[in-house]
């Protein structure tokens, strides 16, 4: 069924005036970042008046400004910020100040519903005041408190743990402030509720329009493997680059990982020190044409990352029709079905991941055709449609189930 022709059970029904709290958001590029503008942009598709208070990556325009984000004009109330440096591109802000400027917001937009996407800053002063205004509140975890201490410079490795705790312990005073907690998948939502008190957390995809996306159906002309996120250490991109130098040269792979980030000099040195370098491409930041031609154009999608809580780069690759081999980790397997649409390798087993992908590579076409189209079916649960149908009876008050 294609989007014209597809009726939201949410149509006639009132307008709403929606305000999603934001840690991260565009410009920077990650999953959670990503979701926030494509829920915004579909819900202002659908008429409904989106806000969002997110951190000023400039700090000279401030406050409340209209924003363009996947073809939608949104209005974003950017908040004064600082760089936290030991990250490649986190910005915080600043914590003594959350519950006024969430405040000065709550009252400026005057919302039916507010939405955080984290506990850690914007989330806990939105949960705050907006209970105080008996603002309807939903949140949403996209967090692992494990992913962010490793740029924590101030925390000794031997206070970790006890940092960790610290760390859930903020979110579970956060989230239970909330009518309704989700998450992108079941895994998180479990991973979220060992952690907290919160129960019954809703496991709801982030979505994807599978139509930006172009399956190449055809006979592979080549073996092009291809990862695409940001580099980074919980990424286990240096295991994707052994384990295809472990590859038999007779195949001719050649190897694309898209994206940028603080390990991409580290990267290229180890390329070139396993005799690799001229077969690997690291592009960089790149635009979304070149990302979805990159996926059109490859045989195969590596994603070594043992910390997703749902990996949109990995629904996009089943959306363009593609085979998955990846870690055996976190909610991966929701979405790789092994020996169904790809492989799934033992975390951090750089033979095994070796293996795994000279399958795919040496596999014959007609088996290579049902794995591309298992991916496809299995992607189409995830509609970016379900999505927003289900958020938005969320934003009402209406029951939902997973």
């Amino acid at each position: 069924m294609t989007p014209a022709t597809r009726r939201s059970p949410h149509e006639g029904k009132p307008r709403l005036r929606v305000l999603i709290g934001a840690d991260t958001f565009w410009p920077e590029i990650n999953g959670a970042a990503t979701f926030i503008a494509r829920l915004s942009a579909g819900l202002a598709e659908r008429g409904h008046d989106v806000h969002i208070a997110a951190p000023s990556y400039s700090n000279k325009k401030l406050g409340p400004q209209i924003e363009e984000h996947e073809g939608q004009k949104i209005t974003v109330h950017r908040i004064y910020s600082w760089r936290w440096y030991p990250h490649p591109w986190l910005r915080f802000m600043l914590p003594w100040r959350t519950k006024q400027n969430n405040a000065k917001i709550l009252d400026l937009v005057k919302p039916d519903v507010a939405h955080f996407q984290s506990h850690i800053v914007v989330g806990r002063g939105m949960s705050i005041e907006g209970e105080k205004r008996g603002v309807r509140l939903i949140g949403t975890n996209h967090f692992m408190p494990e992913n962010l201490l490793e740029y924590t410079l101030i925390i000794p490795p031997f206070l970790r743990d006890w940092a960790v705790k610290l760390a859930w312990k903020a979110a579970d005073r956060t989230f239970r402030r909330a009518e309704r907690v989700t998450t992108p998948t079941q895994k998180a939502a479990d991973y979220l509720e060992a952690n907290t008190s919160v129960q019954d957390v809703l496991a709801i995809s982030c979505g994807l329009d599978a139509h930006n996306y172009t399956p190449n159906l055809k006979p592979r002309t080549d073996n092009l493997i291809v990862f695409l996120g940001r580099m980074v250490e919980e990424k286990q991109i240096d295991k994707l680059i052994k384990a295809f130098a472990k590859l038999d040269p007779a195949l001719d792979a050649r190897l694309e990982v898209v994206g940028g980030g603080e390990q991409e000099g580290k990267l290229r040195a180890l390329a070139a020190s396993l005799g690799v370098a001229d077969r690997v491409k690291l592009t960089g930041y790149v635009d979304e044409a070149y990302l979805r031609n990159a996926l059109t154009r490859a045989t195969v999608f590596a994603m070594p990352s043992i910390a997703e809580l749902q990996s949109i780069s990995t629904m996009e690759a089943m959306a363009s029709g593609l085979p998955v081999v990846a870690a055996n980790a976190m909610a991966l397997p929701h979405l790789v079905h092994d020996g169904e649409n790809g492989f799934l390798f033992e975390p951090g087993n750089v033979d095994d991941f070796a293996e795994k992908l000279n399958r795919v590579l040496t596999m014959p076409e007609a088996e290579l055709l049902k794995f591309k189209k298992e991916s496809l079916r299995i992607v189409e649960s995830h509609d970016i449609q379900r999505t927003l149908d289900t958020f938005e009876s969320l934003y009402r008050g209406e029951p939902v189930e997973d």
